[in-house]
């Protein structure tokens, strides 16, 4: 069976939905799961700023523009794509009151076969006090002419610029083992940290790890392809090196997903197996690694079955439970973890969710 890309995640779930239904067993979120913030358009990665406030990059919802004909599209049924200036940044106080910091970013759906599973803005990093995002719904491939995924700094009027062209890295820099019929020119880019003034983001459908400097170059880290096939490298998290998860293609085989460890001079190696569906992965101030599971015990993604554990060394501790879909995680300067909930999913808009989860101690 073909392996279906990490867009087309997205679209099960919005094919399950419109079906009624789901082989799983969900359940509801555990006790310590509490609804922080609501009202959200696709919500995915979030970091907490030097203001204290929590950032969130919302998807958004898409677009009715097509650029079939102009260029380039993803082969059906996934694509074509339509797109439009629908994707936002978020911030939410400590009473998780919703502002907007930044609007009418790019933003682009898959087919109507495919569910108009939607991507735009797909993280958030800070350096100091300057924000940047990272971009997942452009390009001409996406149904946006004239756009491009890109690393972008926000500033704080909403205005931005483009530090780095993505989309164009990507183009003339082909990773050694991409998937012809799993393949996105533009590029998913999921995932994104701050280290050493430097920007690193991740790309689940070519599969690679790239370092952005803030005068725009780009430089790849690690091919991840070149070593491990195509996985679907999603979330980054660094302490030391770079420690990568995947989210895996589909049918999901659970325990098939893992995380590896790079070095910054591209080095991989697996150091954490036996997880499913990661589509976060975050250390605590105590250096203990969490992986953020987007759904298990099902072959597809499923509401109400995903999970946070902790790496210990006596195995996978659950950490929650009953997650509906999530798409992102990071640690607050409470000690507790924030997840994107309800991260991907048909219209209506604003049903995503940020929840709080409070972290039980270690076991000795």
């Amino acid at each position: 069976m073909k392996p279906i890309r990490l867009l087309t995640t997205f679209t099960t779930l919005a094919l399950l939905f419109a079906s009624g239904t789901s082989t799983s067993q969900a359940q509801s979120p555990s006790s310590n799961v509490t609804v922080f913030a609501t009202g959200l358009n696709n919500p995915r990665g979030l970091t907490f700023g030097p203001d204290g406030k929590l950032y969130v990059a919302e998807g958004g919802m898409g677009g009715t523009t097509s650029t079939v004909g102009v260029c380039t599209q993803v082969v059906a049924p996934v694509g074509p794509y339509t797109g439009g200036f629908t994707s936002r940044i978020s911030r939410i106080d400590a009473q998780g009151n919703r502002t907007t910091v930044a609007d009418h970013l790019p933003s682009s759906q898959t087919s109507d076969a495919n569910g108009n599973a939607v991507s735009g803005v797909s993280d958030i990093a800070f350096i100091g006090r300057e924000m940047f995002a990272l971009t997942a719904g452009s390009g001409c491939s996406h149904g946006l002419a004239h756009t491009t995924n890109a690393v972008l700094q926000i500033y704080p009027n909403g205005f931005w610029r483009m530090v780095a062209d993505l989309s164009l890295f990507q183009k003339l820099h082909p990773v050694a083992t991409p998937d012809p019929a799993d393949f996105e020119p533009d590029g998913v880019w999921y995932s994104m940290v701050a280290v050493a003034g430097k920007l690193f983001a991740v790309e689940p459908n070519h599969g690679e790890l790239d370092a952005v400097s803030l005068d725009g170059e780009i430089h790849r880290v690690a091919d991840i392809s070149a070593t491990q096939g195509h996985i679907v490298p999603t979330s980054v998290a660094f302490r030391g090196n770079f420690f990568v998860g995947n989210l895996g293609t589909f049918p999901i085989v659970e325990g098939s997903s893992k995380i590896l460890e790079i070095t910054p001079g591209g080095q991989v190696s697996t150091v954490v197996t036996g997880l499913t569906t990661v589509l976060g992965v975050a250390f605590d101030c105590h250096g203990d690694l969490y992986a953020l599971e987007n759904t298990t015990g099902n072959p597809f993604p499923t509401p109400s079955t995903g999970k946070v554990v902790r790496v210990t060394r006596n195995g996978l501790e659950d950490i929650a439970t009953g997650l509906f879909l999530p798409t992102g995680m990071t640690f607050g300067p409470d000690g507790a973890l924030y997840v994107s909930n309800v991260g991907f999913g048909p219209p209506p808009t604003g049903l995503g969710q940020i929840v709080r989860i409070t972290v039980p101690p270690v076991h000795p």
